[in-house]
């Protein structure tokens, strides 16, 4: 039998605090700073809510609305994530 077991710290959305990233939640795109994250929740500061997103690979989205202030997207309802370029 073979096993790969390793343990990293500092990877996944704990390694993107600080950092602009894109957020594919159960119903919406969120974008944002990543400011904080925990067991349940993670914090987008200057967030957006994505309706369009255009071409992936430019920067910037098609139609991305500004929320109104911090904003927390719970962690059950994120497929993916990753930062933005």
């Amino acid at each position: 039998m073979k096993k790969i077991v390793h343990e990293v710290s500092g990877e996944g959305l704990e390694g993107l605090l600080g950092e602009r990233i894109a957020v594919w939640a159960e119903c919406y795109i969120y974008a944002g700073m990543l400011a904080g994250v925990n067991e349940h929740d993670i914090l987008l500061e200057e967030a957006h809510v994505v309706y369009e997103t255009g071409k992936l690979n430019e920067s910037g989205f098609k139609d991305a609305q500004k929320l109104p202030g911090p904003w927390y997207v719970r962690t059950a309802k994120i497929e993916s994530y990753g930062r933005m370029s």
